[in-house]
Parts: structure tokens; C-alpha cells; sequence
């Protein structure tokens, strides 16, 4: 009986392959601020903007999104998570939430340049 169930029993299956690198995402260009008026508005992926958040919007990478900012003039960054859409205009790469344009220094100047970089999806939106 003993030799049937060791005939029986099957080996652990191999461990999976390692996990590919993240794609690595950057851009240049030119950042600014979502105005007031869009306060509790519904961004794409359904949640109410607030402008207290760490949030922006961008136009093609997904939602749920980390995305460090760095402003290229004083090399200050944030890190974000994109929840919406835009920016609408073809000389903007990103629309800040105002509580990162703060944290990057822009807020009075209302565009900046910047650099982008893509850290990885969140789990779950806040």
C-alpha cells in the first residue's frame, strides 16, 4: 500500500519564472495645476477630485500610476498617482492636483517644467 501512494504522489510544481522589470516610463515637458473650480468633481477612475490630494492627471498612462514629479528648476519632487485624464492641451504633459504644485514650488507660477517618472501601479485607489 505504502508503494502505491508514493507512486501516487505528485512533486511540488517548479517555482514560477521571475517577474519581468517594470517598464520604464519618462517624460519632459511642461506641468500645471487643476483650478478650483474642479473641486469634488468625478476624475476617470470615478473618485471625487480634492485638491489636498497627491493626485494628476495624465493622458495615457493607466490609472493607478505612481508617478514621481521632479520640477527641473529647483529639483524638488513629489510622488503622485495619476486618477484622471488630460492635460487637454498638447503643450502640457501632466495637470497637478495644487497640494503637489505646492510641494514642487509652482503653484504661484501655474506651469513649470518637469520631469516624469513612472514608479509602479497602486493597489488600490484612496
Amino acid at each position: 500500500m505504502g508503494l502505491l501512494l508514493a507512486a501516487c504522489a505528485q512533486e511540488p510544481p517548479p517555482p514560477p519564472p521571475p517577474a519581468p522589470p517594470a517598464a520604464t516610463f519618462s517624460q519632459v515637458g511642461v506641468a500645471s495645476y487643476y483650478a478650483p473650480k474642479f473641486e469634488n468633481h468625478k476624475t476617470a477612475n470615478g473618485e471625487r477630485f480634492k485638491s489636498d490630494g497627491l493626485t494628476a492627471a495624465h493622458r495615457t498612462l493607466p490609472l493607478g500610476t505612481m508617478v514621481r514629479v521632479t520640477n527641473l528648476r529647483n529639483h524638488r519632487s513629489v510622488v503622485v498617482r495619476i486618477n484622471d485624464r488630460g492635460p487637454f492641451s498638447h503643450k502640457r504633459i501632466i495637470d497637478l492636483s495644487p497640494a503637489a504644485a505646492r510641494e514642487l514650488g509652482i503653484r504661484n507660477q501655474g506651469l513649470m517644467h518637469v520631469k516624469i517618472e513612472a514608479l509602479g501601479q497602486q493597489a488600490a485607489t484612496r
